[in-house]
């Protein structure tokens, strides 16, 4: 039996008190007997109080949480120092339920008729510390991603700080993550991008939402890398913008192979514009041929031989100048990074590189132009290429002749650039197809089907877009949109 004194007689109210609590109260007493209990506690421990008073902690509590827990320890130890305990953790799993957190603290109290107690407030913590081990998985999966993504991922704060630099980024930059910590990232990029760079990431701190570029990455072996960025903003639960992420691949590999393509497929252009490009040589020389016949008299009036020298001489430049032509067309490129631009100008040497072509196969080609001078920020030998390769797809749709049409416009912030044919046109089943690597409707070797491909590519790399209308037997017109300084 319990001893009376074990029993305390609570002030009025009370007990309404501990019962407004919503977390579990007891009172305990130095002999480790209950006390007092709220109505909490009994509802979830399913005791009925006349059972419960009176009673041993050891009676009351499960043995399990009592032999796995310093409870029983703690409680004696504040009734000796006299001081609170806090934040001690504790868990139960009864069985066919499931485990239960809780978190529990004792305070000390002095009674007036000289006796101790102290006061045991239990909460359960379950769903709480279920929730914490859901974002430490999600953390930890997120983690793991990061850490084994193949690609440079790093965040910054919203001053640009680098706070977070993963594997990846030490392998490929030679720079580990306490040799990039809390340096600006601006500082990271070769010396020509620095001003960019920090206008990107101004950009996103003006509220952005993603911005890409193209840099360069210093390595620590005194060499660079060229990164294709992807920059967003990270932001908490409020919105409020923390910090940066950025996302870099290095564009090495995948550069040399685009090169590799598109210089195959600058041969097999040179191959479809032999035709014309023959016959127009054939004129200056065959000028060149008959003016040399008539110096060959030595009796020539000095009037026609002078005349005969200059006509050699413009006979000359100009199949020197369609020859330099096609060797700037033809090349590789050493300059293969973004500059500034002039798209007009881009266009009016491409359609002169076209120009024999069409009038060999009685071809009308008009170039219009909206405005003089159009800049973009661009690579001018691969936008030649995309331009160079939509003239002579629309040429080759014409084979009997026709109209061949290249428009310049300004929308806003976009430059529009239609090349329009009334050639044979495009099935509307292969339209989906056409931007695919080696779709091709010709039936001559000449067709690799590489071509558009190699448009699309180049028109993502600028930021752009490229598209087809057409209608068999009336023509077709690509689209090109490409942003504007």
């Amino acid at each position: 039996m319990s001893d009376p004194s074990d029993h305390d007689n609570l002030p009025l109210g009370y007990q309404q008190l501990l019962d407004g609590i919503p977390s579990t109260v007891l009172l305990v007493s130095e002999s480790l007997r209950i006390c007092a209990v709220n109505q909490h506690f009994l509802e979830k421990s399913r005791r009925r109080e006349r059972d419960t008073l009176g009673r041993r902690i050891t009676e009351v509590f499960p043995r399990v949480i009592l032999e796995r827990t310093d409870l029983q320890a703690n409680i004696e130890q504040v009734f000796r120092s006299g001081q609170p305990m806090r934040g001690e953790q504790m868990s139960y799993r009864a069985p066919g339920i499931s485990r239960r957190v809780y978190f529990y603290s004792i305070v000390p109290l002095s009674c007036e008729n000289g006796s101790k107690r102290v006061m045991l407030f239990v909460e359960d913590v379950s769903e709480r510390a279920r929730l914490s081990e859901e974002v430490r998985r999600v953390e930890r999966r997120l983690a793991s991603v990061v850490e084994s993504a193949s690609d440079i991922v790093l965040s910054t704060d919203n001053e640009g700080r680098i706070r977070t630099w993963n594997p990846a980024a030490e392998t490929l930059s030679g720079l580990s993550a306490a040799d990039v910590s809390g340096r600006w990232f601006a500082q990271l990029c070769a010396e020509e991008d620095i001003d960019e760079a920090s206008r990107v990431l101004a950009q996103i701190k003006a509220g952005s939402q993603s911005q890409t570029a193209e840099w360069r990455l210093p390595t620590g072996s005194g060499q660079s890398l060229l990164v294709s960025w992807v920059f967003s903003a990270m932001r908490d639960d409020y919105g409020e913008m923390i910090g940066m992420v950025a996302v870099g691949r290095d564009l090495t590999e995948r550069r040399e192979l685009e090169m590799h393509l598109r210089q195959s497929q600058k041969l097999a252009a040179l191959g479809v514009m032999a035709g014309g490009i023959a016959h127009e040589i054939r004129n200056p020389l065959s000028t060149c041929y008959s003016a040399v016949q008539f110096l060959d008299d030595p009796d020539l009036d000095a009037d026609l031989r002078r005349e005969c020298i200059d006509k050699i001489k413009a006979s000359v430049e100009k199949a020197s100048g369609i020859i330099e032509n096609l060797l700037r067309f033809a090349r590789p490129s050493a300059d293969d990074e973004m500059q500034e631009t002039d798209l007009c100008a881009v266009l009016k040497d491409t359609t002169e590189l076209v120009a024999n072509q069409v009038k060999v196969q009685q071809i009308s080609l008009t170039l219009s132009l909206e405005v003089p001078h159009l800049q973009l920020r661009a690579i001018p030998n691969l936008l030649q290429q995309v331009f160079l390769n939509l003239l002579l797809n629309a040429i080759n749709a014409m084979p009997d002749g026709g109209e061949l049409r290249v428009e310049l416009r300004q929308v806003q912030n976009l430059a529009l650039v239609d090349v329009t044919d009334t050639g044979v046109g495009i099935p509307s089943s292969e339209l989906q197809k056409i931007f695919d690597p080696f779709h091709t409707s010709r039936q001559t070797p000449n067709g690799t089907g590489l071509g558009l491909s190699i448009c699309y590519s180049i028109i993502q790399r600028h930021l752009g877009s490229i598209s087809v209308t057409s209608r068999v037997g009336e023509g077709s017109t690509f689209r090109v949109q490409l942003p504007i300084l």
